[in-house]
């Protein structure tokens, strides 16, 4: 399977047409005749997959739905289609996040080459995801004590620092250091400053003391 396609469009005969050419393709397709019912069904995450959209679908319009996605924390990549040019539109709808706007009649190069590159996008985002929950995870299994612990380390700081910092000895500053260590399943500090680069934690440390 090369991927999975939403097509969310009110038009049966442009979804048949849609649909019958991504299969020939070598695609999975979905079909749904409104927002809603794709908001029934929503895509799953773990599937390199991307909606192709129409910008007037019944019920809740296409940038409507593309807000409500976003909201609901899919990253599934987005496509519109349009029966007209209209560049305002497409400005709104890219700046917001879609991967591309087409406009009806859509090409087969068009339409295939979009989708090519919707569904490598959200192939890496999938990717990372899977890399990334479990280093999640094992932050929150941190207790309190042990995420400052972690959120001081990280960034640069000291047993010493870390103890003035939390008022506490050094001596049970290393001993959270080390549950921390063992908790990330890391065996270096390099390791753990990585892993909190990858997540963001990093940046959210810096921030919160900026």
């Amino acid at each position: 399977m090369q991927g999975f396609v939403h097509i969310v469009d009110d038009d049966a005969s442009f979804r048949t047409a849609m649909e019958r050419r991504l299969k020939r393709a070598g695609y999975e397709v979905a079909t749904y005749t409104s927002a809603q019912h794709l908001l029934d069904h929503l895509p799953s995450e773990g599937v390199p997959s991307c909606v192709l959209l129409d910008v007037r679908v019944p019920d809740l319009s296409g940038p409507k739905l593309q807000s409500r996605l976003s909201e609901l924390g899919s990253t599934v990549p987005i496509i519109f289609v349009a029966d007209h040019p209209d560049i305002p539109a497409t400005v709104r709808a890219i700046k917001a996040g879609a991967d591309d706007f087409l406009t009806k009649p859509v090409s087969s190069d068009d339409l295939l080459q979009a989708i090519k590159r919707a569904i490598a996008h959200h192939g890496v985002q999938c990717a990372l995801k899977s890399k990334l929950d479990p280093v999640r995870a094992h932050i929150a299994a941190l207790t309190a004590r042990e995420r400052q612990v972690f959120e001081l380390v990280v960034r640069g700081k000291t047993n010493k620092d870390v103890a003035h910092a939390l008022g506490c000895t050094e001596r049970t500053i290393k001993a959270h250091r080390q549950r921390v260590m063992e908790k990330m399943q890391v065996q270096t500090l390099a390791e753990l400053v990585s892993l909190a680069e990858r997540i963001g934690a990093l940046a959210s440390a810096t921030e919160q003391t900026a």
